[in-house]
C-alpha cells in the first residue's frame, strides 16, 4: 500500500488540549475538502461535528454482512462446543451460550454506535486512550486484579463480570500509532521519528508483558506497531534484513533450546519443549495439543456432523477458548475451517479496500491497523492450534468464547465501518486507486 501525499493532522503543540479537542474538526485532511467554514462552525454544534452525517456517501455492508455471518457461526459452535462442559459445571448447557449472545447482542448495538462517529475524533483523542489503556493495565497489579486459570490479566467489576485491560491496548495503539504516523509525516523515516514511533510501541507491548504477563498479546501489539509502520515507510529492504535476521535468531534460539533444555524452568521453556516433542511432555501441556491434533484429523474433510465431537466431552480443557477450531474441524471437516477461512479473507479483503479508499492518511492507516489485528490472531490461533508454534493462548476472532475480545473487536469494526462511510464515490462506483 503506498503512501499519499496529505496534510498532516495539526501538531499538538500549536494549540491547547481543549482548543484542540473543541476544534478537532480543522485537523481533517485537506484532500478530504470536509473542513467546514466559520458559518458552519455557528450553525453546528459539538455534537453534528462529532457523528458522520446521515448523508453519508458510503457504507461498506459487505464487511457488516461478514461480521454478522461470523457472530451467528460463532454462536453455533460456542454452544456446540461448551454445552457439555456447562452442564457438568453450572448444571446449564446454555450459561457459556447465553452469556456470549447477550454481550454480542451488546457488542453489536455499541458497534453500530461507533460507526457512527466521525474517526477523527479518535485522533484528537488518541494519545489519552494510550493512556487510559497503560492505567487500565497497570490497574490489574492492584486489589482489583483476578487471577483466571493462573493468570493475572483481568480486572472485576461490578455484576461478577471481568476486563482484559489489554484489549484496550489493541485499539489504543492502533489509534495512536495512527496518528503520530500522520502529524510526524516525513520525519517518520528520521532516526528520532523511528526511535519515538517504536517507544510507543515497545511501551505498550511492555506493559501487557509485564503488568498483564500476556506474551501473545504483547507480540501483536508490537507487531500492529511494525507494520503500522511499514506501510508508510518508502524502502521496503530494511524491513526484509530486520525479518530475516530475526527469523534466523529465532532458529538458532529454538535449535539450542531443543538440545540444552529440560523439563523444568520457566514455563515458557516448557511450552517450547512441548511443542518440539508434544508426544513426550503431555504431563506438562503436550496432551491438549496432541487431543486438539486428533481432533482435527478424526473429522476428515466434511467432519462428523454438527454436535457429534467426542473430544469436547472433557477430553480438551477449556475448549471453547482458543481450541474451539478443533472442535469446528473435528465436527465440520476441514470443509468447516475451509469456510471459516474465506470469511477472515473476506473480512480482510473488505477492511484492505476500506483501507485504500479512505479519504485520508489517517483513516488508512487506522484500517490498516485493524486489518493487521484481525490478520495476526487468525493467523497466530490456526498455527497454535495446528502445533506450528508453541501454545499461546490466543483466541479466534468471533468465534472463541470471550466477552471482552467479543466487545473490543466490535468496537474496532465500528470504527472500520466508520471510515468507511467517509469513502467518497465517483459516478455512482466505488472508488478504486
Amino acid at each position: 500500500m503506498k503512501s499519499r501525499t496529505v496534510q498532516p493532522l495539526k501538531r499538538r503543540g500549536q494549540m491547547s488540549r481543549d482548543a484542540q479537542r473543541n476544534r478537532y474538526s480543522e485537523k481533517r485532511i485537506q484532500a478530504q475538502n470536509i473542513v467546514p467554514s466559520a458559518k458552519q462552525k455557528e450553525q453546528h454544534g459539538l455534537w453534528s461535528r462529532i457523528f458522520v452525517q446521515s448523508d453519508a456517501q458510503y457504507f461498506d455492508y459487505d464487511l457488516l454482512l461478514v461480521i454478522v455471518f461470523l457472530m451467528c457461526f460463532g454462536l453455533v459452535m460456542l454452544y456446540s462446543t461448551s454445552a457439555y462442559s456447562a452442564q457438568n459445571d453450572f448444571d446449564n448447557d446454555m450459561y457459556y451460550f447465553s452469556k456470549q449472545t447477550i454481550i454480542g447482542l451488546f457488542s453489536f448495538v455499541i458497534m453500530l454506535f461507533v460507526s457512527k462517529i466521525d474517526y477523527h475524533f479518535y485522533g484528537a483523542f488518541s494519545f489519552e486512550i494510550y493512556i487510559v489503556a497503560m492505567i487500565m493495565m497497570a490497574l490489574v497489579q492492584t486489589p482489583l486484579g483476578v487471577t483466571i486459570y493462573g493468570a493475572r490479566r483481568w480486572i472485576q467489576l461490578p455484576g461478577n463480570l471481568t476486563l482484559q485491560p489489554s484489549e484496550i491496548t489493541k485499539i489504543a495503539v492502533i489509534l495512536f500509532i495512527s496518528y503520530e504516523l500522520c502529524r510526524m509525516k516525513n520525519k517518520v523515516t528520521t532516526r528520532d521519528g523511528i526511535v519515538r514511533i517504536f517507544a510507543f510501541g515497545v511501551v505498550a507491548a511492555g506493559g501487557v508483558m509485564f503488568l498483564t504477563d500476556n506474551l501473545s498479546t504483547a507480540i501483536i501489539v508490537m507487531a500492529i506497531t511494525c507494520i503500522l509502520f511499514f506501510v508508510v515507510h518508502p524502502k521496503m529492504k530494511p524491513f526484509i534484513m530486520v525479518i530475516s535476521g530475526g527469523a534466523v535468531l529465532v532458529t538458532v534460539f529454538v535449535s539450542i533450546l531443543a538440545v540444552t533444555a529440560t523439563s523444568g524452568g520457566n514455563f515458557r521453556v516448557r511450552r517450547i519443549l512441548t511443542w518440539l516433542d508434544p508426544e513426550n511432555h503431555s504431563d506438562t501441556g503436550g496432551f491438549q495439543v496432541m487431543q486438539g491434533l486428533y481432533a482435527i484429523g478424526s473429522g476428515g474433510f466434511f467432519g462428523k456432523g454438527l454436535g457429534n465431537s467426542t473430544q469436547k466431552l472433557g477430553v480438551i480443557p477449556e475448549v471453547q477458548n482458543d481450541m474451539i477450531l478443533t472442535i469446528v474441524c473435528e465436527e465440520l471437516g476441514v470443509f468447516g475451517a475451509i469456510v471459516i477461512l474465506l470469511l477472515f479473507g473476506l473480512m480482510i479483503y473488505r477492511l484492505m479496500f476500506i483501507a485504500r479508499n479512505a479519504p485520508d492518511l489517517y483513516g488508512s492507516l487506522v484500517a490498516t491497523g485493524i486489518l493487521a489485528h484481525i490478520a495476526l490472531q487468525v493467523i497466530l490461533n490456526i498455527a497454535v492450534v495446528t502445533n506450528l508454534i508453541p501454545t499461546t493462548g490466543i483466541t479466534l476472532p468471533f468465534i472463541s468464547y470471550g466477552g471482552t475480545s467479543i466487545l473490543f473487536l466490535m468496537a474496532e469494526m465500528g470504527i472500520a465501518l466508520g471510515v468507511s462511510r467517509k469513502i467518497k464515490l465517483q459516478g455512482g462506483e466505488k472508488r478504486e486507486r
